[in-house]
């Protein structure tokens, strides 16, 4: 699965990134055309071979050793399109042919050109490989068509086994409020929720309720997983009891709909995974909806945009929870102790099965499962007492339930598309129980090349619209989240798909993990999560590492120039944030820097929150090929060196709350691809050296900017309409620094900010009236304004109120510590009409206004 993801994403760079963006350089700086035009033709037609190659080869060895071939095939060859890459963006800053001819360029030339020369030889020996596959796979194919095959087939019905049923009885109410009443013609109602959750036993209990039945003339069930367009058709039919033969559809989907006309009706679709090939249309538009005949379509699935796209409302979609404690217990009970009935009157049994519980995470199906497996006194008593640390291994080790536990939650892992497998990977390498930090594995996935831009949309909007696909489908939940828009700031991974997902991790080498499924530092590791018990100096002779972030540790133990990390130079990633840099005989600052500055691959660079970091380097600008650069929450950060603008690929530039940081340096104009820029400090007029707000205006790429005033700080009169020529500008925070001196406040009510703002921040302000430019006939595309930490502000300005042609399109309004702002409820109402989230704290003084969701 992994190696397809990577050959489609090395493809896609040869194709579009070396072909669009560096085909003419790399051809002209490097002169090796020819070889990297056969490279593009020879992988493009390996591409074909993948699906099927993917599909089988855990049942060919033939398939699993050439699958593994071409892993590696395709790492050599995407580290050696980004070196291209890489070199050929520093030519371009250099601005000189000169350095093409150096004794550092005619080297690099001469290494990509014998490089290019053995690739293709070792593609033209992976052909001859794979030109045996389609013949193995047709083989297999062959002996599917005459057996039941392995794969993906589920059987649901509508009788529900109530003895074994826990957990149910509020989400029934909550469901029945919905259908029984007898309003509207047709009303569709969503079940959504991981897989294992009970969804289909949910929907089997409604389905056979006593109310319910009365309340129906007729009941279907179809499980949507087993069936095509024609056979649902057929199904629905037999189950009515009509006629289902033939394969003309139109005549099938009429019969339907005489035989539904006219009648209540509830259909139940189980399990449906997706309606790309048009088959729920075309059903969905055949079934009869007659005025106040009431009848009901009820679908579960694990992924709630395909209930949204099946006509499913958001307020009609039921999202079942996790059991409780107690609940996880009556039904392990059941099933564990099914010869006592359900009894366990032995209390160290009781304690060994609560043990087991926390596994399984409230989880229903992982409860039975594992409830079935242990269902003898001997069995359970043989478990260890550290039931929550070895409970996977003792199951793997001797049950095919356990692995049928785990084959069922990687049905939802099977059905993402190619990109998101790489991005859910990566959560194989965080601790049980993390919460993970959004914005480090957006950064990870932009600097790994999981996701990079597309069109219009840029790399950071394309990594949250993946994970947000992914707490869709169930497999990722949400921690903290902004309630206005639902944008996710920490995720966190059930213990149970964590469990599948360090399975497939494990089997496709995405990182080195050991039985205890804890990471492991070794010459084979490609990505690597840190503990304080991680073991570095297993690196040793490592050249694959492609990413190392530190999950839970707050310190490198040992960083020389002798250890063996100090080697390791093939890094894309590199995350050391809320680590302590403290010099002694086994820490050397200067030596970590001397290392971090040798990895000519590094895309993204995370040091937040990193304790005595208190500058950086000159030598940072050798880091050519880095895009992102995290430095915000650094407090003893005083200065960055003016090589920082030789960076010219960076697109993140992040130092917000650096509270020891004065000013950035001069130059930053030169960042030409720069978007997103944090903490960006306005200096005073007489610091030499320093970045000014004029500087900034060839920006023209910057979509979030948060702007810090400090104390001193000059906006001066050329600087007024510097923001105005952000076009691409959606996010802009003004942190005013408490400042209340009337010439800085008057040059902060003359700042003409660029009409594309979506969202804006104000904060510390010290003016009585909010700037005048907080207008909707300025920012007419504003949809999210939040102004905090203002103890001075007592009104909104006369031009925040607009006019009956100028109304606010702002959907949410954030308004906390403001404790003198005079403002009442129907203000707010008549100024923003399309409100839909208001959220108010400590702001005594606005009066008749209620907190709440509208």
């Amino acid at each position: 699965m992994i190696e397809s993801a990577l050959v489609d994403t090395a493809v896609e760079i040869l194709m579009k990134g070396l072909v669009e963006k560096v085909d003419a350089q790399v051809h002209y700086v490097l002169g090796f055309e020819h070889e990297f035009e056969k490279m593009k033709k020879e992988l493009v037609s390996l591409q074909s071979y993948l699906a099927d190659v993917d599909r089988h080869k855990e049942r060919y060895n033939t398939l699993e050793a050439a699958s593994s071939t071409l892993r590696e095939l395709i790492y050599k060859i995407d580290d050696l399109v980004i070196d291209c890459q890489n070199r050929v963006d520093y030519e371009k800053m250099k601005d000189s042919w000169l350095s093409s001819i150096s004794r550092s360029g005619l080297y690099f030339r001469n290494q990509v050109g014998k490089k290019l020369v053995e690739i293709n030889k070792e593609i033209a020996n992976m052909h001859r490989t794979l030109n045996i596959i389609p013949s193995v796979i047709d083989l297999y194919k062959s002996e599917e068509l005459g057996s039941s095959g392995s794969g993906k087939v589920r059987w649901t019905s509508d009788i529900i086994d109530e003895s074994q049923t826990v957990g149910l009885d509020e989400d029934t109410r909550t469901l029945k409020k919905w259908i029984l009443p007898c309003n509207g013609s047709l009303q569709l109602i969503g079940i959504v929720g991981m897989g294992g959750l009970g969804k289909t036993t949910l929907a089997q209990k409604i389905y056979n309720d006593r109310e319910v039945c009365s309340r129906f003339n007729l009941k279907i069930w179809v499980c949507k997983s087993n069936f095509g367009e024609l056979m649902i058709m057929k199904s629905i039919l037999q189950q009515l009891k009509k006629d289902g033969h033939g394969s003309d559809r139109s005549v099938l989907l009429k019969g339907i709909h005489e035989s539904l006309l006219n009648k209540k009706y509830l259909i139940v679709m189980d399990d449906v995974w997706s309606i790309e090939d048009g088959w729920w249309k075309h059903i969905f538009e055949g079934l009869p909806k007659t005025e106040n005949q009431s009848s009901c379509i009820i679908v579960t699935s694990r992924n709630e945009e395909v209930v949204k796209r099946m006509g499913v409302e958001e307020e009609q979609i039921h999202r079942p929870k996790l059991l409780s404690d107690e609940e996880g217990w009556l039904l392990f009970s059941k099933v564990a102790f099914a010869s006592s009935k359900g009894k366990c009157k032995d209390p160290e049994l009781e304690r060994v099965g609560k043990g087991i519980l926390k596994k399984c995470g409230g989880l229903p199906l992982a409860i039975k499962t594992i409830g079935g497996l242990l269902s003898s006194k001997s069995q359970l008593r043989s478990v260890s007492p550290d039931i929550g640390e070895d409970l996977p291994q003792v199951l793997v080790d001797g049950s095919k339930s356990y692995d049928s536990l785990l084959d069922t939650l990687q049905w939802s892992y099977d059905e993402l598309p190619v990109k998101l497998k790489q991005c859910i990977l990566c959560f194989a390498i965080y601790p049980e129980d993390s919460e993970i930090e959004v914005d480090q594995l957006a950064n990870w996935w932009i600097g790994e090349g999981f996701i990079y831009e597309k069109g219009r949309k840029i790399a950071r909007k394309m990594a949250l619209e993946c994970l947000s696909e992914l707490i869709s489908r169930c497999l990722v939940e949400a921690v903290r989240k902004r309630n206005y828009d639902g944008r996710v700031y920490s995720c966190k991974m059930h213990d149970m798909v964590r469990e599948m997902i360090i399975r497939v991790a494990k089997r496709e080498r995405f990182c080195s993990l050991d039985d205890q499924n804890a990471n492991k530092a070794s010459i084979y590791s490609r990505r690597l999560g840190v503990t304080n018990e991680t073991l570095l100096q297993s690196l040793h002779g490592n050249s694959k590492l492609r990413a190392l972030l530190v999950t839970k540790a707050n310190w490198i133990i040992g960083f020389t120039r002798q250890v063996a990390l100090a080697q390791v130079k093939s890094l894309r990633v590199l995350d050391l944030s809320h680590i302590k840099f403290e010099e002694s005989c086994e820490f050397c600052e200067e030596d970590i820097w001397r290392w971090i500055t040798s990895l000519r691959r590094l895309a993204y660079l995370g040091l937040r929150d990193v304790e005595n970091l208190t500058k950086l380097p000159r030598s940072i600008k050798k880091l050519w090929g880095l895009q992102v650069l995290v430095l915000g929450e650094c407090k003893d950060l005083k200065q960055l060196p003016r090589t920082i603008t030789a960076l010219p690929k960076l697109i993140v530039l992040d130092v917000g709350n650096c509270t020891s940081l004065s000013y950035l340096p001069r130059g930053l104009s030169k960042l030409s691809h720069l978007q997103e820029l944090y903490g960006f400090k306005i200096p005073d007029a007489t610091t030499p050296n320093a970045c000014h707000l004029r500087d900034l205006k060839d920006l023209r790429e910057l979509r979030v900017l948060q702007l810090d005033v400090m104390e001193g700080s000059m906006i001066e009169e050329d600087e007024l309409t510097v923001l105005e020529q952000f076009q691409q500008l959606r996010m802009l925070t003004v942190n005013a620094g408490n400042r209340n001196d009337k010439v800085f406040l008057e040059s902060l009510e003359k700042l003409s900010p660029p009409e594309s703002l979506e969202e804006l921040y104000l904060m510390h302000f010290c003016g009585h009236t909010t700037p005048s430019w907080i207008a909707p006939e300025i920012l007419d595309r504003l949809q999210y304004l939040c102004i905090e930490e203002s103890n001075e502000l007592q009104y909104m300005s006369d031009r925040f109120r607009g006019s009956d042609e100028n109304k606010w399109k702002i959907e949410g309004l954030c308004l906390k510590y403001l404790p003198n702002l005079e403002m009442t409820w129907d203000e707010i109402r008549s100024a923003i009409p399309g409100l839909k989230y208001v959220e108010v704290s400590h702001c005594n003084s606005i009066h008749s206004l209620v907190q709440l969701r509208i």
